[in-house]
């Protein structure tokens, strides 16, 4: 027998929607459809002509026969087409497979073929990736954007230009939620703790309830202005071009970082909310001072990752930007947690304000938790601020799981709860607070890089016996990558050698700042102790070692 509360009150379709944040971007164009939603340069559009572009698009894409549950994927900086493909691709139940534009040409061939993506839009920026993929892939589609430069037909020999493209489609191409809000909307890949991409699938459902949990978080108004100093290509942009459609707001497109550029925006687009990896933050607050003339509104910025030092919260305070330090993880659609900031905190000193505030802080308001777990146990630890756990999070804003990869997703969530793989504490306040990273993951400006990946590089050049990859910390990166190599006997190899030979086969930002060599040290079975080469580069930076710069991030990534 029924429950009284169930009976005759079935789901139907005028009562239930499955959640989608396209939803969004209709709605952005049938209320306030003159308003201004892309700025690019010159190009300036409405929301109107935004969703009729994305329409076009969607519909364009399923003429070339893409459906639902194929695999497109993009290939692009910061620009327009960018915004438009998240919810272009989407609209016709199809899946957004970002591509981190800093990636190494057979890691992306790998991402292309592990996803079987049926189609490409790449910016001509990146004509040697189209270039191999058009020949390791005959039947995929290739789009290409043209925004600095056109189409080489000699890179580019069976593509079709995006504008063209959307030509094709029809901008009142007529879309519905998915069946399942459960339904895949985009892949993203993620190092994880090995050197195999993993595919990590979101949902419309969480993609939805992410890009809502960033409006709450930020008190983010309508018609917000937002700056895109963070890659579109990282965890979809940390969801916020669902969250700028929800508001209504507009998308400030930014090719390539530059900090006098960000400042110029900022002035003339009267910017109000942008994110950003600590290295960005801090290239904004060591800019020169003119830069920043003629600013007189607050901005708002989210920072994830390792919080900034103080000195640059401090700075980031003095020229009226307003920080909120969050965390996560590609797992969890972006940030999944926020460092609430307490009244009570404006009473304390500077020092202590930026001690508190670089917490990793408490659940966002749409995930269902995030606490610190005895991984064995899955038993709280105590919330004394020193018992090391590892930090965990349960409910909706975490992904489906990996993909082709049951093994791993069913030991990502053992026992109920996302493991992290980071290390951290429970303040007594109840505040999460990371005290260690994954052990073998080095975050350099935020980007992931594993250890184990470049271990195997190095293992590739003949003189080498042994290797080991360890985080150094940076002052500008937060840590880049430090080798240690025991090399075979009777061989030889300088510094410059192993890192010319690690260029070959890596991206650059994961290539060794430093290598040191000499005997490693081992346990009795010949595991080698990484602890203890922590130890030794623990109190040192790169810059204390004479390491050479990487080069300036693409998108200020």
């Amino acid at each position: 027998m029924l429950h009284p509360y169930e009976e005759g009150l079935a789901q139907r379709e005028a009562n239930y929607v499955p959640l989608t944040p396209i939803d969004f971007i209709a709605r952005a164009a049938e209320v306030y459809g003159d308003r201004l939603a892309v700025v690019h340069g010159d190009v300036r559009r409405n929301w109107r002509d935004t969703y009729a572009r994305t329409r076009r698009l969607a519909s364009a894409l399923s003429k070339a026969g893409i459906g639902r549950g194929d695999t497109v994927a993009a290939l692009l900086p910061n620009i327009p087409a960018m915004v438009e493909a998240h919810f272009g691709v989407p609209m016709l139940g199809a899946v957004l497979n970002t591509l981190n534009t800093r990636l190494d040409v057979p890691t992306m061939l790998f991402m292309l073929r592990h996803g079987e993506a049926k189609a490409l839009i790449v910016d001509t920026e990146f004509a040697q990736l189209a270039q191999r993929a058009a020949l390791t892939f005959p039947d995929l589609k290739i789009i290409t954007v043209a925004d600095v430069a056109p189409a080489d037909p000699d890179y580019f020999p069976r593509a079709t230009d995006y504008e063209a493209f959307l030509e094709q489609g029809d901008p009142g191409f007529e879309w519905t939620p998915p069946p399942d809000e459960w339904d895949a909307i985009a892949l993203n890949y993620t190092s994880g703790t090995t050197g195999d991409p993993k595919g990590v699938v979101y949902h419309h459902r969480g993609a939805y309830l992410n890009a809502v949990s960033n409006v709450l978080e930020w008190d983010m108004p309508k018609h917000a202005v937002y700056l895109w100093t963070l890659p579109l290509f990282h965890c979809n942009g940390w969801c916020f071009p669902w969250t700028v459609a929800a508001r209504a707001g507009v998308n400030v497109c930014l090719r390539k970082f530059d900090a006098k550029l960000v400042y110029d925006l900022i002035r003339n687009e009267r910017v109000t909310h942008y994110c950003g990896a600590p290295v960005v933050q801090s290239a904004l607050a060591d800019a020169p001072a003119e830069y920043r003339e003629g600013i007189s509104h607050t901005v708002h910025t989210m920072v994830a990752g390792a919080a900034p030092a103080p000195a640059v919260i401090a700075k980031m305070k003095a020229i009226g930007f307003e920080l909120t330090h969050v965390y996560g993880l590609t797992e969890v659609y972006g940030p999944a947690s926020v460092c609430a900031v307490q009244e009570s905190w404006k009473t304390l000193d500077a020092d202590e304000q930026a001690r508190l505030a670089a917490r990793q802080g408490v659940r966002y308001h749409l995930q269902a938790a995030v606490t610190v777990l005895n991984p064995a146990t899955l038993e709280p630890v105590p919330a004394d601020g020193e018992t090391l756990g590892e930090i965990m999070f349960r409910g909706n804003i975490c992904m489906k799981g990996y993909l082709k990869n049951e093994r791993a997703t069913e030991e990502a969530f053992r026992g109920g709860w996302f493991h992290t793989g980071d290390l951290g504490v429970m303040t007594p306040d109840g505040y999460v607070r990371i005290k260690d990273r994954s052990k073998d993951i080095i975050i350099s400006g935020g980007e992931n890089i594993s250890s184990i990946e470049v271990e195997d590089t190095l293992y590739r050049h003949p003189a080498v016996a042994l290797a080991a990859v360890v985080a150094l910390p940076d002052p500008k990166w937060g840590e880049v990558p430090c080798a240690f190599v025991e090399l075979r006997p009777g061989a030889s190899a300088t510094e410059a050698e192993i890192i010319a030979h690690c260029r070959l086969f890596l991206a650059h930002y994961k290539v060794p700042r430093v290598v040191r060599f000499g005997e490693l040290p081992r346990t009795a079975t010949g595991k080698i102790q990484k602890y203890e080469l922590r130890a030794q580069v623990g109190s040192q930076s790169a810059i204390d070692l004479g390491a050479t710069p990487p080069a300036t991030p693409a998108s200020g990534s």
